[in-house]
């Protein structure tokens, strides 16, 4: 059965227009169930019923023309209840509904399931027969699993479907995404392309064959000439028997059926890469059909060499002028990595197809201040190729190639924008105080960039987040013990007479170092922070040493654990501190102060460990990020379940009053550095609950400065209680937007003033 689905799921996939796949489908399910009739129905939403779209036993007439409503037949019970509807005799049932057009008077026997993609129902597949009987437990779970699998494969489908009609009017297009970081770009875009990888290829045709086949032979050329560099450097090291791998890829990219087979796809209009891909794929459909476990691994190899053969395709292709000044950097995920290579060549907004709002990488756009958009969704790379675009970070739409109106209508917001900018600007200076006068201090988060002046200060009161594995990952092994010193020094001389809270090595989860490879199932639950460090004092000791040398004489250096979860880590590390603490003592004749200690809370059973922990360390500070993500149990970096990371859902933001009442209550200092601090909304519920320090990125510091300046401390109070009594984070975030409106602070969470 899995062997069946998977080549039935596979050959669905490779076709490039839906009406086909559709047609092929129904056709192959047909056969694997021994049944009289497969049909697919898929929604129209706007009109509100199914359509049936493709049927191998039904009239071909009724194609495209046959509707059932939401709230009739078998077909609308199926999308209505969300769950398998099996029915012997589907006549004697009461949503029966007949359409003499298609011709089904014949059929008895119906199983319907529906085909949902992220809670949504796409469509129905049904399966009838001739005979009245109940479809077996086995071929339900069969049509069921299908659907499961469909399910995604129609969503991608269906978008490109979507995309490709709106081409034909006048290339303008608008794509939503979710926005991930705010601020208006207007500019031309700049596409990164990654790793080959067929599954990647968007099937698209083109009208000159000769260039593209010219391309072909180009690349399979290359792919020869790789495959026998590698034959010779494992020479020797490898058997020779071994080697004939590479000999088994050359006689493959040599077949006359394989590469007759790829050059004849290209004579019929298809581009080099959709050539490549439609025969590869269909190979390995073939491979992984037969039984012989022999012949299906060699799916693999012919998948390999596809791949090898499209990463010279797509070097062919790649662009190799200089990013374009104020452009707009498109790639299939945007990662740290590639936004610090690009950040500095003039890239002003990101487009990430893949991603979430709290990856790291988003995190640095924040902290540039570049607007983001994320979670596009299966979308050509090749759509945004040579083409101008608006990007607005608040609404998380893409206007591609806007017409005049358009345009000068987010020119004017554009304008706007600057003026409100220039305008909180002109009061960085100014103190973070409240109309009614409650003070707040607004700190920086630094490290995600190596440099450091006076500028990217904009008027913070201190460091309240030094992130020092930032530096680590830059290297090629462990820094020593001067070069840390080094690093340490410029960041506390930064702020002199104000406090810099250094958080000592944070690496695990998605933060890895090269030199120092974690591999593990369930990384934001493994070997992290603190757990890391605490395991390895070697490393954690020359990092505090030369924390403690670089503060001599300077005197603002505060310490800070990531990642604690229980008591003992705390007096483990309070241990270790104090060690290094009496050997830089000895070391020097000069005054060594003792820094303030201090925890991350960002793992839920410190919220019930509070008071025992505020006896043992000088203050707090809450990482909102980590916190949110383990009290939701949401992967904040994985697209599935991406958008149910929310800070400020009704249970994160009672744990953070109660964690904010409790540190009052033991009167300990205390903070908060997350993404959260960083927000409008976030930094006015969280100076409510007594959060009297916040930690953000430089480009946040002065909007949230200006923020505190324009508002009540009681006010906020108010609002803040009405938050924590409602029910979801929706309703928190609606009801903060019109509040900020109302105080005229609309500007911060749209775009214009």
């Amino acid at each position: 059965m899995l062997t069946t689905l998977r080549r039935i799921v596979l050959s669905f996939s490779q076709q490039p227009e839906l009406d086909a796949a559709l047609d092929n489908m129904v056709s192959d399910v047909k056969r694997a169930m021994n049944t009289d009739c497969c049909s697919i129905y898929l929604v129209d939403y706007q009109k509100q019923h199914f359509v049936l779209m493709a049927s191998d036993g039904l009239a071909k007439a009724s194609l495209g023309r046959t509707t059932i409503e939401f709230s009739e037949g078998l077909v609308g019970l199926v999308g209505q209840r969300e769950e398998p509807i099996n029915v012997a005799n589907a006549r004697s049932h009461p949503r029966f509904k007949y359409a003499p057009e298609v011709q089904e008077d014949d059929l008895n026997a119906f199983l319907g399931t529906p085909i949902i993609h992220q809670r949504k129902v796409l469509g129905v597949i049904s399966v009838q027969q001739r005979k009245a009987r109940q479809f077996n437990e086995t071929e339900e779970a069969f049509l069921v699993t299908l659907a499961a699998q469909l399910a995604v494969v129609i969503a991608n489908i269906e978008s490109k479907e979507v995309l490709s009609r709106n081409k034909n009017q006048q290339n303008r297009q608008i794509i939503q995404g979710v926005p991930a970081s705010p601020g208006l770009v207007i500019g031309p875009l700049y596409v990164s392309y990654p790793e080959a990888s067929l599954a990647g290829v968007n099937l698209v045709k083109t009208d000159n064959a000769g260039k593209q086949a010219k391309l072909l032979s180009r690349a399979v050329a290359k792919t020869k000439q790789d495959l026998l560099q590698m034959s010779e450097r494992m020479r020797g090291v490898i058997a020779d028997d071994t080697l004939d791998i590479f000999e088994m890829y050359r006689h493959l990219l040599e077949s006359a059926s394989l590469s007759d087979e790829i050059f004849a796809k290209i004579e019929q209009g298809w581009s080099a890469q959709s050539a490549l891909k439609l025969v590869i794929e269909q190979y390995v459909l073939q491979f992984e059909a037969v039984e012989d476990a022999y012949i299906q691994e060699r799916a693999t190899d012919i998948k390999d060499l596809g791949n090898r053969v499209l990463f010279h395709l797509q070097q062919q292709n790649q662009v190799t002028e200089p990013v374009p000044t104020g452009s707009i950097l498109v790639a299939d995920e945007v990662t740290v990595s590639l936004l610090a290579q690009t950040q500095n060549k003039g890239v002003k907004a990101i487009i990430s197809l893949k991603g979430s709002t709290n990856s790291h990488a988003v995190i640095l756009a924040r902290a540039l201040g570049i607007p983001a958009i994320v979670a596009v969704g299966d979308v050509p790379l090749s759509l945004f190729i040579d083409k101008q675009a608006i990007i607005d970070g608040y609404s998380g739409q893409i206007y591609l190639s806007p017409d005049v109106a358009t345009l000068k209508e987010y020119q004017l917001l554009v304008k706007e924008e600057s003026e409100l900018q220039q305008l909180i600007a002109k009061d960085a200076h100014l103190p973070a105080v409240t109309l009614d006068g409650r003070t707040v201090q607004v700190l920086l988060n630094a490290g995600l960039s190596s440099q450091f002046n006076e500028s990217i200060k904009n008027g913070a009161s201190g460091i309240g987040l030094y992130r020092t594995e930032v530096p680590f990952m830059e290297r090629a092994c462990f820094p020593s013990e001067h070069e840390q010193i080094d690093w340490y020094k410029r960041v506390l001389q930064l702020f002199p007479r104000q406090s810099v809270v250094m958080r000592t090595l944070d690496v695990g989860g998605d933060k890895a170092l090269s030199y120092f490879p974690i591999s593990e199932d369930n990384p934001f639950l493994g070997w992290r922070g603190i757990r890391i460090t605490l395991d390895h004092p070697e490393i954690f000791l020359v990092q505090v040493r030369a924390m403690l040398k670089a503060n001599i004489g300077i005197g603002n250096l505060e310490i800070m654990l990531p990642m604690v979860s229980r008591l003992s880590e705390v007096d483990d590390a309070i241990r270790l501190i104090n060690q290094a603490y009496f050997e830089v003592a000895n070391e020097t004749q000069q005054e060594i102060e003792k820094p303030k200690i201090g925890i991350m809370i960002e793992v839920p059973s410190l919220i019930f460990q509070l008071g025992e922990l505020a006896e043992k360390v000088d203050f707090f500070s809450v990482g909102s990020n980590d916190l949110t993500q383990y009290l939701l149990a949401v992967d904040r970096n994985n697209v599935r379940v991406a958008a149910l990371y929310d800070a400020y859902h009704p249970a994160v933001l009672r744990a953070l009053k109660m964690i904010a009442d409790q540190a009052q209550q033991s009167q300990i200092e205390l903070s908060l550095c997350g993404e959260l601090a960083s927000e409008p909304g976030g930094a006015l519920l969280l100076m409510a609950m007594g959060y009297d320090k916040l930690s953000m990125s430089s480009h946040s510091v002065i909007k949230i400065k200006w923020l505190i300046r324009n508002v009540n401390y009681h006010q906020s109070q108010h609002i803040l209680a009405q938050c924590l009594a409602l029910q979801n984070a929706h309703d928190v975030h609606t009801y903060l937007n019109a509040q900020l409106e109302l105080l005229g602070l609309g500007g911060f969470v749209r775009a214009g003033k």
